[in-house]
């Protein structure tokens, strides 16, 4: 006897966005920021090694935008997270921005930024499932919320392994700046576990407030 075979449901395909002039003003404030922020840094080696990877990001979200793979304004608010902490950590380098309200009011001992801002990787997460829902690129729902949390997942693990090879490689200050892992020997596993959580934030933002919303307010 035969069974019929019925799909694991997903979210429906959905348009992409129309234009909006919200990616636009965090495109503007991106770019005034880049520049700003590249005048006198702490380290000149540092800035161009912590920014070129954000300005490819930037780059590449600009392209897909103009040719009309577009995202929520919520995916682009969570994405741009990452673009702005991260310069502000290239001008100072990440051990020494000004954090010390946020590491006073947890009673932090080192300076959390970079470990928020690791955090704010794993935003990714919620554009990813996002445009897979879109084009029903993925049929099982499970599935389709572990993709993204293994992408993240796997950035993490080499964005750690770049840094080895960069501090190595750049060694003296300029590489102890740009691993920046303030003596803490579990640092890079520390710095992974924070992208995941943060991708496991932002699939649950994408559960409570994404799924099958077909354009932005």
């Amino acid at each position: 006897m035969t069974t019929a075979f019925t799909p694991t449901t997903t979210a429906p395909s959905l348009a992409p966005p129309p234009p909006h002039w919200f990616p636009k003003l965090l495109l503007a404030v991106y770019l005034i920021e880049f520049v700003a922020l590249g005048i006198n840094p702490a380290e000149r080696g540092t800035w161009w090694a912590e920014n070129v990877p954000i300005f490819l990001i930037v780059l590449a979200l600009t392209v897909l935008y103009v040719r009309g793979t577009r995202f929520s304004n919520l995916a682009y608010a969570l994405m741009s997270v990452l673009l702005f902490m991260h310069t502000i950590g290239g001008h100072y380098t990440f051990e020494k921005v000004p954090f010390d309200w946020f590491n006073n009011l947890f009673g932090f001992k080192r300076n959390m930024y970079d470990r928020v801002a690791h955090f704010s990787v794993g935003f990714y997460a919620y554009a990813i499932i996002e445009l897979t829902d879109r084009y029903g690129t993925i049929r099982s729902r499970v599935i389709s919320y572990l993709f993204p949390l293994c992408v993240i997942g796997t950035v993490a693990m080499a964005y750690e392994l770049i840094e080895w090879v960069y501090a190595e490689v750049a060694g003296g200050d300029a590489g102890a700046a740009f691993l920046g892992s303030q003596g803490d020997i579990w640092d890079a596993q520390k710095d992974m576990l924070a992208d995941t959580s943060g991708a496991v934030f932002a699939l649950i933002l994408y559960a409570l407030f994404g799924r099958g919303r077909r354009q932005d307010v």
